[in-house]
């Protein structure tokens, strides 16, 4: 699941691209609920909120970045730490993010 000249960094970035949110069919990068990205040894950690608290994709999308960075090679642990702060809001998101939801601000 690599491209050659890649980072690891880049990698994780690359991989969190395709974790969907199911509720909004966007991408969690471009949602921006990324807020960081770790790689030590053998483990990647994922700083991350979500739109709301009680979000119910919650566990969807926590396994889904789970699970995604699980494909890297060498990495044997994925650790998900979801924060609430900074509290999220839709001025985090890319632009493509904005103009494809119909978020026009």
């Amino acid at each position: 699941m690599t491209t050659p000249l890649e980072t690891p960094e880049e990698i994780v970035w690359r991989l969190l691209r395709a974790v969907i949110d199911p509720e909004l069919g966007c991408n969690i990068v471009d949602l921006g609920l990324i807020y960081g990205v770790a790689i030590e040894d053998k483990t990647v950690r994922v700083t991350m909120t979500l739109s709301t608290r009680g979000c119910p994709m919650h566990d969807a999308i926590t396994s889904g970045v789970r699970r995604m960075l699980a494909t890297i090679d060498g990495i044997e642990m994925v650790e998900v730490n979801l924060v609430w702060e900074p509290v999220w809001n839709v001025s985090m998101m890319s632009e493509s993010a904005r103009r494809d939801l119909g978020c026009f601000f």
